[in-house]
C-alpha cells in the first residue's frame, strides 16, 4: 500500500475514535445528573461507568470464547474493516434503544435509569468491537516504530470528542441559561428538566454511527488488514477469564441485590460489607492476572497470547490505565457538589459548591487535557524536523488550550487558566524528558500523575481541583505506550493479546464504582487515593516492560 493510501486509510479510522471520546466523557456530565434524577448514591451513580466500560469487557470476551469455540479467529476472517462495521451498527443499535428507555421518565423514577444502563451496555458492546479491530488497524498502517505516535493522532481526535461531549450534553440536558444549584434542584423535582432530552441527542448519535458504517464501507482506500497468522487456541487463558467473570458478577450482583427497599438496621455495616464485595472482585482481577503471569511462565501451552509477561502484566496495566483516567473525572462530579459545610456552603475543596450544569466545563477542561496530551503525542507522525519539532512540543499544548478555553469559552476565570497553563508547563517538561520512548513516556508521566493526585488529597481550593483535573493531562499520553509495549513481539498472538487489552478496559467498569463506595463511607476527596494506587502500578509496569523486552531481545525504545 502507497504512503497516500495508508494516510486516506488512517483519516477514516480515526472518524471512528471521535464518537469512543464525545459518549465516554458525556459521563462525567451524566453521572452527577443521574445522581440528582434518580436519587441514588455515588456508587450507584458510578454504575453509568460500570455499564459502559463492562461492556467492552464482555464484548471482548465474547468474541474470544467463540473464536476458541470455533478454532478461528472470527474477527481476522471478517477483516478489521468489517469488523469496525458491525461494531458502528451494534452501537448504533443501542443508541437508538435509548430512545424508548427514557421516553416518559420522571424524578426518582429508578428503574428507568436500570433501562439507560442497559442502552449504555449495547452502545458498549459496539465499542468493544470497534476497538479491538481499530487499534491494531492503526499499528498495521506504517512502521512498527511509529505505531504509538499513530495511535497519538487518533487518539487526538478522540479527546476532541471528549472536550465537547460533556458541553453538548450539558445543553442538551440543562439548556444555555445559567441556574442557581437550588433552582436546579426545584427544577428537577418539578420535572421542568426531564431525562428524555437526551432522546435527540442519541438519535442523532445513532445517525452519526450509521453514518460512519457507510463511509467505511464505501471507503475504496481503506483495506481489510486481515493478519496472515494461524489462530492458536488459548483454552487456559479462556477458562480462566470464565471464572474470573463468574466471581466479578457473583460479587456485583450481591451488591445490587443489596439495595432494597427495605429499611436497613445498620447502614455502616452495609457498606462496608458492599466495599468488601467490590475489593474480592478487584482482587479476582489482579489475582489472575498474576496467576497467568506465572503459570505460563513454567508452561506456555495453552495459555495463547497470555505466555507474554509483557502482555500479561500490560492487561493489568491497562485495565488500571482506563480505571484511573475514568474515575478521576467521574468522581469530580461529586466532589465538586459535595457540601461539607451547610454554613458557608463550600465543598470539601473550600470552593463554592458548583451544580450539575456547573460541573461541565471542568469535565470537559480534564478531557481536554487528554487531548492536548495526544495532540502532542501525534506530531512525530508528520516527520518534523528537529528544530522544528522542539518549537511544535511547545506551542502545540497551548493552542489545543486555547480550542479548550474557546469551546468553553466564559467557563473560566482568570486565574484558573493561570493554573491550567502552569499545568501544561509540566507535561511539555515531561515530553521533552521522555524523547517520544514509550517506558521513559510511561515511567516519567506515571510519577507526576502519583504527585498530583497527592497534591489534590492533601490540599484544597483551586491547588486541589486543578491537580485533579491535571490527571488528564499525565493519563493522555499512556494508552498508546501501554498498548504498544503489551503487543511487542507477540507475532501470531498479536490479534488475540489485542482482544485481551481491550477486556482490560474492564478497569473503567470497576474502579469507579469501587471509589465511589469508598465516597460513601469515608469521603469523595479522600477516595482519590484510589487514583493514586493506579498511578504507581503504572511506574512498576514501565521498569517490568523494559526488564521483560530486553531479556527477548526486543529493542523498542525502551533504552
Amino acid at each position: 500500500m502507497t504512503n497516500k493510501n495508508n494516510n486516506s486509510a488512517l483519516a477514516t479510522l480515526v472518524t471512528v475514535f471521535f464518537f469512543w471520546g464525545f459518549i465516554a466523557a458525556s459521563n462525567g456530565v451524566f453521572i452527577p445528573f443521574c445522581k440528582t434524577y434518580f436519587n441514588i448514591d455515588q456508587f450507584q451513580s458510578q454504575l453509568v461507568d460500570f455499564a459502559f466500560y463492562g461492556a467492552y469487557y464482555f464484548g471482548a470476551l465474547l468474541l474470544f470464547v467463540l473464536s476458541s469455540s470455533s478454532g478461528k479467529d472470527i474477527l481476522n476472517s471478517w477483516g478489521y474493516k468489517n469488523g469496525i462495521i458491525y461494531g458502528l451498527l451494534i452501537s448504533a443499535i443501542g443508541a437508538l434503544v435509548m430512545y424508548p428507555s427514557v421516553n416518559g421518565a420522571e424524578q426518582g423514577d429508578t428503574a428507568v435509569f436500570y433501562y439507560v444502563l442497559g442502552a449504555l451496555f449495547i452502545v458498549g458492546l459496539g465499542f468493544s468491537l470497534q476497538q479491538t479491530a481499530a487499534q491494531p488497524f492503526a499499528i498495521s498502517l506504517g512502521e512498527p516504530s511509529k505505531a504509538s505516535h499513530r495511535l497519538n493522532l487518533a487518539g487526538g481526535v478522540n479527546s476532541f470528542g471528549t472536550t465537547i461531549g460533556p458541553i453538548v450534553v450539558a445543553l442538551i440536558i440543562f439548556g444555555s441559561t445559567p441556574i442557581s444549584g437550588e433552582e436546579l434542584e426545584l427544577m428537577v423535582k418539578n420535572n421542568q428538566i426531564k431525562l428524555n432530552t437526551i432522546q435527540s441527542l442519541y438519535l442523532g448519535v445513532a445517525g452519526l454511527f450509521l453514518m460512519a458504517a457507510g463511509l467505511f464501507y464505501f471507503s475504496k482506500n481503506l483495506p481489510q488488514a486481515k493478519s496472515d497468522a494461524v489462530f492458536q487456541p488459548a483454552n487456559k487463558a479462556k477458562i480462566l477469564l470464565v471464572v474470573l467473570t463468574l466471581v466479578m458478577v457473583t460479587c456485583f450482583a450481591l451488591v445490587f441485590m443489596s439495595y432494597g427497599n427495605e429499611p436497613v438496621k445498620d447502614i455502616e455495616l452495609l457498606e462496608k460489607q458492599r466495599l468488601g464485595l467490590l475489593l474480592i472482585a478487584l482482587l479476582a482481577i489482579v489475582l489472575s492476572i498474576f496467576y497467568a503471569y506465572k503459570s505460563s511462565s513454567k508452561n506456555p501451552v495453552g495459555w495463547g497470547a497470555m505466555q507474554y509477561p509483557q502482555l500479561v502484566l500490560g492487561m493489568l496495566a491497562i485495565f488500571t490505565y482506563v480505571g484511573v483516567e475514568v474515575t478521576i473525572q467521574s468522581n469530580l462530579g461529586e466532589l465538586l457538589k459535595n457540601v461539607a459545610d451547610k454554613v458557608s456552603n463550600l465543598n470539601p475543596l473550600g470552593l463554592k459548591v458548583m451544580n450539575d450544569a456547573e460541573i461541565a466545563p471542568f469535565i470537559s477542561l480534564y478531557w481536554g487535557g487528554l487531548m492536548i496530551g495526544r495532540w502532542v503525542g501525534a506530531i512525530t507522525v508528520f516527520n518534523p524536523s528537529k528544530g522544528l519539532k522542539k518549537w511544535l512540543l511547545i506551542l502545540v499544548p497551548y493552542v489545543a488550550l486555547g480550542v479548550i478555553l474557546l469551546v468553553n469559552y466564559g467557563s473560566y476565570s482568570l486565574n484558573e487558566v493561570l493554573i491550567f497553563s502552569s499545568c501544561v508547563a509540566v507535561q511539555i517538561v515531561g515530553f521533552f524528558l521522555a524523547k517520544d520512548k514509550p517506558v521513559a513516556t510511561l515511567k516519567i508521566f506515571s510519577a507526576i500523575g502519583v504527585v498530583a493526585m497527592l497534591i489534590g488529597l492533601f490540599s484544597n481550593g483551586n491547588i486541589a481541583l486543578f491537580a485533579f483535573l491535571s490527571g488528564g493531562l499525565f493519563c493522555s499520553i499512556m494508552w498508546p505506550c501501554i498498548f504498544s509495549l503489551s503487543i511487542a513481539g507477540l507475532g501470531k498472538y498479536t490479534s488475540q493479546g489485542s482482544a485481551f487489552l481491550i477486556m482490560m478496559i474492564l478497569g473503567g467498569a470497576i474502579i469507579p464504582p469501587i471509589q465511589g463506595k469508598l465516597a460513601d463511607i469515608v469521603s469523595i476527596q479522600s477516595s482519590y487515593w484510589v487514583a493514586v494506587m493506579c498511578f504507581l502500578y503504572l511506574i512498576f509496569y514501565a521498569y517490568r516492560a523494559k526488564t521483560i523486552l530486553s531479556k527477548q531481545g526486543i529493542n523498542y525504545d525502551t533504552e
